[in-house]
């Protein structure tokens, strides 16, 4: 049974100025909205097409600079999984929020300073305090004294690495190497220059994530699970 009070036609009679409050659904808000959206159709050429084209820019223009930006790779570093004149999406959030790049990580990064004035694509191998090194005697990396199996994305001929390297990340930076590792200019190559060829993270512009051109190459970069086994790096250790 509905318990609720009815009005009755007292209650009705005695706000008579209720049906004024409630025939007007637009408040003084609602009506200065519609009017400024309508001085500025009248303004823009085109009108409120030009204004729902202005809007959407201003959208991808935010959309651009604090969560995705297009990358385009500008050569073959980083074959066979990223080909020259592929577009990434790179995920500006990735490592915002107290989130820190992983060992497996694709990562663009701002090399001003470092690697040359150019925004740089590689994968994220060391990171603050580990210690890596070429190589065990299969010719592996290995980080943290475990070998790591880099078969699932390492150019196919390609070895681990020709350069020989005992270092140790220090905090703050990342040791990067490209996967097409017999063309990639990468830390191996600056081991002995200003920086030692690391990385600050603080110069990470995002985590590649997606590959969105050309559309027959269009996929989702999977973090890799390669340096899953590798142990944290011993504390104390921090080069």
């Amino acid at each position: 049974m509905d318990t609720e009070a009815q009005p009755t036609e007292r209650d009705r009679s005695s706000r008579p100025y209720d049906s004024e409050e409630t025939s007007d659904p637009e408040g003084p808000e609602e009506r200065s909205r519609f009017a400024l959206v309508s001085w500025i159709t009248q303004w823009l050429p085109g009108g409120r097409i030009s204004l729902t084209l202005l809007v959407f820019l201003v959208f991808l223009l935010l959309l651009n600079t604090f969560v995705l930006q297009p990358f385009q790779i500008p050569s073959g570093s980083m074959e066979s999984g990223l080909r020259i004149g592929d577009r990434v999406l790179v995920n500006r959030l990735a490592y915002r929020f107290g989130a820190e790049p992983r060992r497996g990580d694709v990562v663009v990064f701002d090399g001003t300073g470092y690697f040359g004035d150019a925004d740089y694509i590689k994968r994220v191998v060391g990171v603050g305090g580990d210690h890596v090194v070429c190589c065990d005697k299969e010719g592996r990396i290995q980080v943290n004294g475990r070998s790591v199996d880099e078969s699932t994305f390492l150019y196919p001929g390609d070895s681990p690495s020709t350069v020989r390297f005992d270092i140790v990340v220090p905090d703050g930076t990342l040791f990067v190497l490209g996967d097409h590792r017999s063309e990639s200019s990468d830390s191996r190559d600056r081991l002995g220059s200003p920086g030692g060829g690391m990385i600050p993270v603080d110069d990470v512009i995002g985590r590649a994530d997606w590959i969105v051109w050309p559309t027959a190459h269009w996929t989702r970069l999977h973090h890799s699970d390669a340096y899953a086994r590798v142990p944290a790096a011993e504390e104390g250790v921090h080069g």
